[in-house]
C-alpha cells in the first residue's frame, strides 16, 4: 500500500473513531518514539506595533561567512501572551489546557525524529507545517507547535514565516508585516540571518518574518542561497528546531519547493471539510519527504459539542 493510500485510509479511520482534534498520525516506518525561567528579561520599552512591542538590543552577529564578533542590533518583540491565550494558543502560564496537552503529543515524535541519532532522518530539525488549502489552520498549528517546543528544557525553536504571499504571523504576534525577513535575505547577499531575526520575550522562541513580497518568490526559495541558509539553520545549533509556516500545497508552488528541502512535514487537515481526494493530491506533492505527519484539525472531541483550536 502506498504512502498516499495509507494516509487516506488513516483519515477515514480517524473520522469514524471521532479522532481528537490536533491529534497526529505518523506514516513513516522509522518514527521515533517553572514558566518564569522561560521568559527573557524585559528590554527597554520601544515602539508599539499591534499587540506587541519591538525593542532593539545589542548582540553578537549570527552571520553566515562573516566575523562572529561583529556587534549588531537584534530586534526583539514583546509578545502579548494573554492575547495569544484568548486566541486559543498555547502559552507558558496555561500549560494544563486541552490544546497544550494535544501539542505535547504532537511534538514528541517530531522531536524524536529530529534529535534521536538512530532515527535516520536527515535534517529532522527542519519541520514544515502546511495544508492542502487555505483556512485549514496551518499557521495556528505552526505557532502552537513552536510555543510548545519553546517550553522544552533541552531545545529551542525558530519559527520562520514562509507563507510569503499571505503571512499571518505578524498580525497574530503583533508586529509589522513590513519587517525585513526571509525574502529580503534571499534578495540581498549583504543581509545575514541575524539581520532579519527577531527575539521574543519567550526565552527559547525566535522569529524570522516572511519579508517583503516579491514576484519571483518561488525562484528565491529554490535558490542556492536558500539552500545555504537551510544548512546554516539545520547545523549551527544542535538543540534548535526550525519550524516553517508554509503556504498551502495546492495553491502555490512555493510550498512544493520548500517541501523538497525539509526533514519532516506536518500536513494540517481540516475535519469535515477537506476531502480525501484533496489530501491525496496534497500528499502527492510531498512524496519526496520520508517523514510526513497529519494533524486532524477542528475535529469534534468525544463528549464535546464544539470545535477546538483554530477558527
Amino acid at each position: 500500500m502506498s504512502l498516499i493510500e495509507r494516509a487516506a485510509d488513516k483519515l477515514v479511520k480517524n473520522d469514524m473513531n471521532g479522532f481528537m482534534p490536533g491529534g497526529v498520525s505518523q506514516h513513516d516506518s522509522r518514527e521515533g518514539i517553572g514558566p518564569d525561567s522561560l521568559f527573557s528579561s524585559d528590554g527597554v520599552p520601544g515602539k508599539k506595533t499591534g499587540h506587541g512591542r519591538i525593542i532593539k538590543e545589542e548582540a553578537g552577529a549570527d552571520r553566515i561567512n562573516k566575523a562572529a564578533d561583529t556587534k549588531k542590533t537584534v530586534k526583539r518583540i514583546e509578545v502579548d501572551l494573554e492575547n495569544l491565550h484568548r486566541k486559543g494558543v498555547v502559552t507558558l502560564h496555561h500549560t494544563k489546557s486541552e490544546i497544550a496537552e494535544q501539542f505535547r503529543l504532537i511534538k514528541r515524535p517530531l522531536l524524536a525524529n529530529a534529535f534521536n541519532p538512530d532515527s535516520g532522518v536527515k535534517n529532522g530539525n527542519l519541520i514544515m507545517v502546511t495544508s492542502s488549502l487555505s483556512g485549514e489552520g496551518k499557521s495556528f498549528c505552526s505557532l502552537n507547535l513552536a510555543m510548545s517546543i519553546a517550553m522544552e528544557m533541552d531545545h529551542r525553536v525558530l519559527l520562520v514565516d514562509a507563507d510569503v504571499a499571505r503571512p499571518s504571523i505578524p498580525a497574530t504576534l503583533g508586529f509589522s508585516p513590513e519587517e525585513p525577513g526571509l525574502l529580503d535575505m534571499l534578495r540581498d547577499s549583504q543581509l545575514s540571518i541575524s539581520d532579519v531575526m527577531m527575539k521574543t520575550n519567550i526565552k527559547k522562541l525566535t522569529l524570522i518574518p516572511a519579508g517583503r513580497r516579491h514576484t519571483h518568490a518561488t525562484e528565491l526559495l529554490a535558490s542556492q542561497s536558500m539552500h545555504s541558509i537551510l544548512v546554516e539553520l539545520a547545523q549551527r545549533y544542535h538543540d534548535r528546531v526550525v519550524i516553517f509556516d508554509s503556504p498551502p500545497l495546492l495553491l502555490t508552488s512555493e510550498a512544493r519547493v520548500l517541501a523538497s528541502q525539509m526533514g519532516q512535514i506536518v500536513l494540517v487537515v481540516e475535519a469535515e471539510r477537506t476531502t480525501q481526494q484533496t489530501v491525496k493530491e496534497a500528499l502527492q506533492q510531498i512524496e519526496a519527504c520520508d517523514v510526513v505527519n497529519l494533524i486532524y484539525n477542528k475535529a469534534k472531541a468525544h463528549g464535546s459539542t464544539g470545535y477546538y483550536g483554530y477558527y
